[in-house]
């Protein structure tokens, strides 16, 4: 009878694989065409003063003509030297650097969109790292493809250790959800850390947002977007598009961040992205119970085992695919020890998402 567990993990099976063959035909975007399309780059941030300087030298270092794009930088209260530094970059680029009219950063946000010139905005984190090709890329697919939004790979930028290797496979196998569903026509995620829109949507879409919750920003506006535009959001599948994230400094602040990222499921319209929140969730909830039944029942240590290995097949393939495609592939040496540390982590998490304090952004 406690055989019957192994039920729970089929639906999971189902959806990782689907998104698996979605992820397997995702090819790399070539450019046939040299754009010209206007590009806004909004950069919202709060005391980046040391940031600041690496991100505005890499979009000095753009392989894009100078006049074909504008950086705003929206300052949100920073208690630093954040808006000095950007000032000094004026001349340089064609830079504006704004106060947050508001407060938090998805009124910053809006500070920069309202003002910005271009029909496509692109938005950045200050902490984020661009290659050369960056903005001449993602020009090139907003003017060839046409997506209302197109969502670019992010990476992190990782130490030594397994703390650190754990980090960079959660968040490739997340960028495999990520593109695989976007394949799909049903796009699920998206960071706003490198992310591209049409004005005209972020504007149209903005209410969509939830003002009252500090983050989130990029997901909702996905939903919303998605829901009333279906197939205008696109992954742009390219190393040249590609930004690079520090990863979290220690395990707190990394349990913080997924914190906040999991506050906000709770206002999610998405029946998809609600659907295989659920299944995953789920599946993580059997092996936890599962692991401390079988203190009391042995034969759940059993049931168990194959479940961590059913559950571990979509994900390899998943991991396999996303390390492949960045060049990462050494790091699934760290697939098992990371799958059996797995359902800790989530449970660890859970109790973060429900701090309100930690919902700053």
């Amino acid at each position: 009878m406690h055989w019957l567990f192994l039920i729970i993990a089929i639906p999971y099976l189902y959806h990782i694989i689907k998104l698996w063959k979605a992820l397997e035909g995702n090819l790399p975007f070539r450019s046939g065409t040299v754009p010209r399309l206007f590009l806004s780059v909004i950069v919202a941030c709060r005391n980046e003063q040391d940031n600041l300087p690496l991100l505005l030298s890499d979009l000095l270092a753009q392989e894009y003509e100078k006049d074909l794009f504008e950086v705003i930088i929206v300052n949100d209260h920073s208690a630093d030297s954040t808006a000095d530094v950007a000032r000094s970059f004026t001349g340089q680029i064609n830079i504006r650097v704004l106060a947050n009219r508001g407060k938090g950063k998805k009124q910053a946000l809006r500070t920069g969109v309202e003002v910005s010139r271009g029909a496509f905005l692109v938005t950045a984190d200050a902490d984020c790292r661009f290659g050369p090709h960056w903005l001449r890329t993602v020009a090139s697919f907003a003017e060839e493809e046409h997506p209302a939004m197109s969502i670019h790979p992010v990476m992190i930028k990782a130490g030594s250790g397994f703390f650190s290797k754990f980090q960079e496979l959660e968040f490739l196998s997340l960028q495999g959800i990520t593109a695989g569903s976007a394949a799909l026509g049903n796009p699920v995620l998206c960071n706003g850390a490198n992310l591209g829109i049409e004005k005209e949507a972020w504007l149209g879409n903005s209410a969509a947002i939830h003002y009252e919750i500090a983050s989130g920003d990029d997901i909702f506006m996905l939903h919303s977007l998605k829901s009333k535009k279906p197939g205008s959001v696109r992954w742009l599948e390219s190393s040249d598009a590609a930004g690079v994230t520090p990863a979290s400094a220690g395990l707190v602040s990394f349990l913080r961040q997924r914190g906040r990222w999991l506050s906000k499921a709770g206002y999610y319209s998405d029946s998809y992205t609600k659907l295989l929140a659920i299944v995953t969730f789920v599946t993580i909830l059997t092996q936890i119970l599962l692991f401390a039944g079988g203190f009391f029942y042995s034969p759940l240590f059993q049931v168990l085992g194959v479940i961590i290995l059913l559950k571990s097949i979509p994900d390899f393939l998943i991991l396999r695919n996303t390390t492949a495609r960045y060049g990462k592939s050494d790091l699934m040496r760290w697939f098992l020890p990371s799958q059996l540390v797995y359902p800790l982590y989530v449970l660890c998490v859970i109790p973060f998402s429900f701090r309100k304090s930690e919902w700053a952004v």
